[in-house]
C-alpha cells in the first residue's frame, strides 16, 4: 500500500510547460517538480499530459479592460493607438521521462508540443472606432511545432528523509522562434507573429529551484516549491532583430489528502511573477506581471503502476502590465506510468 501511495504522489502534481504561454503572465503554472522527488525508490517514470488554455479575456492591472481603453493609452505615435488582441487558444502535449538511479538523484526530460491559434485586431488608430474591431479586421495565425525542451536534475541528499531537494536545469531553444510563423489571413497576413507567441523563445535558459515535502497529519501531506528561470543566451541577438524573454519565478504551496491510496485529491496555490521581455522583437509594454491560481486536482490509480490525473486552475489574482489576454480557467489531464 505504501508503494502505491508513493507512486500516486509522484504523479499527483501536474507539470507546466516552461515559458510556452502566449502572454507573459498567464497560463498553466501547476508544478510537478517537487513531486518527482518524493519517492526514494529507483526506476523510471513516463508522463504524458495535455493542457488546454483559452485566453479570451482582455485584462490590465488587476481587472478587465476594453478596446477603448487600449487605444486611449499613452503610446508611441508611430504605433497609433496600440494593439487589441482578440483570443489565443493554447493546447500543449508534453512528454516527460524521468530516471531515478538512487534515493538522492532524479533526472527528468520534458518534451512539449505546441498547438496554438491566435487572433488579433492589430494596431488601432485613435480615437477608437467600432469599425476597428469589425470581423474584417481580424488577423489569424496558427502555430504547431515542437516547443522548448527542458532538462532537469533534482538532488535530495540534504536530509536522511530525502524530502528536501534542490533543482538545476536548462531549457533549450528547440522550438520555432523569432519570426518563424506568419499570420495567414487578415490585414496582418504574411507578417510575422509576435516572438512571444512562437512555439519557442530562441533562448537557452537556466532553471534553479528547491522543494520541500512533509506529512502534516495522518492523512494530509503538504509541499512547497520555488523555481527561478532566466535566459542566459539568446539566438536572436542582432541589433533590430533581438529578443530575450523576461525572468520568471514560480512559488507553489499545496496539500494532498492521502487517506485513500487509489484516489487522492489535492489543492495548490500557484503564484507566478515575470519581468518584461526585452529586445526589438519584444512587446516590452505588455509582457510583465504577477498572477495567482487556485488549483484543485485529483489523481486516480488505475492499476498498480498507472495513474491518471486532472487539475483545474482558476485565477484568483492578476496584476498585469499593459494589456494582456488572460484565461478564465485552465485544465490539464494526463497519465503517468512508473517502472
Amino acid at each position: 500500500m505504501k508503494t502505491w501511495r508513493l507512486l500516486v504522489a509522484t504523479a499527483l502534481v501536474v507539470q507546466a510547460p516552461a515559458r510556452l504561454m502566449a502572454c507573459a503572465t498567464c497560463g498553466c503554472t501547476v508544478n510537478t517538480d517537487a513531486a518527482m522527488g518524493y519517492s526514494a525508490a529507483s526506476g523510471w517514470r513516463v508522463n504524458l499530459e495535455y493542457t488546454y488554455i483559452d485566453q479570451d479575456e482582455l485584462r490590465s492591472g488587476t481587472g478587465s479592460t476594453t478596446p477603448e481603453a487600449v487605444v486611449d493609452r499613452p503610446s508611441d505615435p508611430a504605433l497609433g493607438g496600440g494593439e487589441i488582441e482578440k483570443q489565443t487558444i493554447n493546447r500543449y502535449l508534453t512528454l516527460g521521462v524521468s530516471y531515478r538511479p538512487d534515493a538522492n538523484w532524479n533526472f527528468n526530460v520534458l518534451v512539449p508540443y505546441v498547438d496554438r491559434d491566435h487572433t488579433t485586431y492589430g494596431q488601432q488608430s485613435t480615437p477608437y472606432q467600432p469599425s476597428d474591431t469589425a470581423p474584417d479586421q481580424i488577423s489569424g495565425a496558427h502555430v504547431a511545432h515542437l516547443g522548448d525542451i527542458k532538462l532537469l536534475a533534482n538532488w535530495q541528499g540534504l536530509l536522511p528523509t530525502h524530502n528536501l531537494g534542490l533543482q538545476l536545469g536548462v531549457k533549450l531553444p528547440t522550438g520555432q522562434y523569432g519570426t518563424a510563423v506568419n499570420f495567414y489571413d487578415g490585414p496582418n497576413a504574411a507578417t510575422p507573429l509576435d516572438a512571444s507567441l512562437q512555439a519557442g523563445t530562441g533562448s537557452t535558459d537556466l532553471i534553479a529551484g528547491a522543494y520541500y515535502y512533509q506529512a502534516v497529519s495522518q492523512n494530509f501531506d503538504a509541499f512547497g516549491t520555488v523555481q527561478f528561470q532566466s535566459a542566459v543566451h539568446q539566438s536572436l541577438h542582432r541589433p533590430g532583430d533581438d529578443y530575450r524573454p523576461g525572468n520568471s519565478t514560480t512559488v507553489t504551496v499545496g496539500v494532498r489528502y492521502e487517506k485513500y491510496a487509489r484516489v487522492i485529491p489535492q489543492l495548490q496555490l500557484n503564484v507566478y511573477r515575470k519581468s518584461a521581455d526585452q529586445g526589438a522583437l519584444a512587446d516590452t509594454t505588455d509582457t510583465a506581471g504577477t498572477v495567482a491560481y487556485m488549483s484543485p486536482g485529483l489523481t486516480a490509480l488505475l492499476m498498480r503502476k498507472l495513474a491518471a490525473y486532472g487539475v483545474l486552475q482558476v485565477p484568483v489574482y492578476s496584476n498585469l502590465s499593459g494589456y494582456q489576454l488572460f484565461p478564465r480557467w485552465t485544465a490539464t489531464v494526463g497519465l503517468s506510468y512508473a517502472f
